[in-house]
């Protein structure tokens, strides 16, 4: 019969790990492209030989999702493979109806065929959605790990928007290694944190490569997921953090759900500020499909470096990027930052917006009166920079992961909104990752 013809659906992360592990060597398989969408000018690469393995002498095409049902038939395509996150389950239907109309068989692949086993044990932070507040907890987590002594290494979900050759296996225990590599501010927003709390990161495309070498100088290995994808290894213990603010999307996202119904330990976050009602609801759901797992309820209280600073003034909320995105959060820890120490206004910056960002505010009408934190190299880096000079606010308040003041050079005064995680309920994650650690 040959080989199978294979189109793999992606957002350079899940799709060139399950490429890795279960396409690579296959003899089975010919995977004839990848497609590319969610992030800006990932598509047109190619999946350079050195990745791909000797089957693919010549690498493989990453092409516009939009292409698909013409790749399809160009490539007389067998099955096509969806492999992103942090999508509605009706929009994954809808990807499949297209494959099916087109001729391919459709595929979503799971955690057997694609977690990776560790030699050391594995701790695993993920989400049911973007900006659930998954990085606070990772954070903790690391923390609490730490204090019982173990050495602690970190390994990022993939965000390989560069050269590929150059990202198979990276690792930041530096500021100056995130200059090195030339990160991202999506980058810098999830290694910056951990290395300034002393922890190394590992990040990369080659996940079986990149797991042995963190298994070098780690006690255990903290997954620190991405989106709201299931993690590459596979976990001793899962912690996945629900998020109030959108009751329900814990069981209707891919493959937020999944994450769910794997996870150990639901962490349910920013209960101070949610809706009594919405956090009783997600915990309901949690009770229902997987009743087996410890819920721990949790505040994300803002920490803000000049509170008076912001009264009566006429204020620029920058909020994290993906979270308002794909996300589709209309507002973030910046937002309420400003209505609870008095701004006048959250001024628009929708009119100044230049570039890539206005495309971003087009491509996601939700978003409002705020700016999400893009910056998926060079250029969207300087089109932020400009949209932020050009409208015309009293302050900036930044509530990104980051101090974009390293990053961005701005005209106007600059205020940092941190956050982090504090467990209100018992069992709380020191309890329980400590009972972890004495039964293994």
């Amino acid at each position: 019969m040959g080989r199978r013809r294979a189109i793999i659906m992606g957002a350079a992360g899940r799709d060139f790990h399950n490429f890795n592990v279960f396409f690579r060597s296959n003899p089975d398989y010919e995977v004839v492209a990848f497609t590319a969408t969610q992030i800006p000018n990932i598509e047109g690469r190619v999946y350079p030989p050195e990745l791909a393995g000797p089957l693919y002498p010549n690498g493989i095409p990453i092409y516009p999702e939009e292409e698909l049902p013409e790749l399809i038939k160009r490539y007389k395509v067998d099955e096509v493979i969806f492999a992103y996150s942090d999508v509605s389950h009706e929009y994954v239907m809808h990807k499949a109806s297209l494959a099916l109309a087109c001729g391919a068989d459709f595929r979503l692949m799971g955690a057997g065929s694609t977690m990776l086993k560790s030699a050391k044990p594995v701790v695993a932070v993920c989400a049911v959605r973007t900006g659930s507040g998954k990085s606070q907890t990772s954070r903790r987590v690391s923390r609490i790990l730490k204090e019982a002594g173990k050495r602690v290494v970190v390994v990022r979900h993939p965000m390989p928007y560069g050269d590929l050759r150059r990202q198979i296996v990276q690792r930041f225990a530096s500021f100056e290694d995130l200059d090195r590599y030339g990160c991202t501010i999506e980058e810098r927003e999830d290694y910056e944190p951990h290395i300034a709390n002393g922890f190394v990161v590992y990040g990369g495309v080659d996940y079986e490569l990149i797991l042995r070498e963190a298994e070098k100088e780690a006690d255990v290995i903290l997954w620190d997921g991405g989106n709201n994808d299931f993690p590459f290894f596979k976990p001793d213990l899962h912690i996945v953090v629900a998020d109030p603010h959108r009751p329900g999307h814990e069981v209707t996202y891919h493959p937020g759900e999944t994450n769910l119904r794997m996870a150990h330990v639901v962490v349910i976050n920013k209960v101070d500020t949610a809706k009594p009602e919405n956090v009783e609801a997600v915990k309901a759901s949690v009770r229902q499909v997987n009743p087996e797992a410890i819920i721990v309820e949790a505040a994300s209280p803002i920490f803000v470096e000049e509170p008076e600073a912001i009264r009566g003034k006429r204020v620029l909320v920058i909020e994290d990027g993906p979270t308002l995105t794909h996300g589709e959060m209309s507002y973030g820890a910046g937002v309420i930052a400003a209505r609870k120490f008095g701004a006048a206004e959250l001024l628009d910056p929708r009119p100044y917006a230049v570039g890539s960002i206005a495309e971003t505010f087009r491509k996601y009408p939700h978003i409002g009166p705020l700016l999400p934190a893009v910056g998926y190299g060079p250029k969207q880096i300087e089109e932020l920079e400009a949209t932020v000079n050009s409208t015309p606010c009293d302050l900036v308040l930044v509530a990104t992961p980051i101090d974009l003041r390293r990053i961005i050079k701005v005209n106007k005064p600059m205020v940092r909104v941190r956050y982090e995680l504090q467990e209100i309920s018992k069992p709380d994650l020191e309890e329980v990752i400590n009972r972890f650690l004495g039964s293994i």
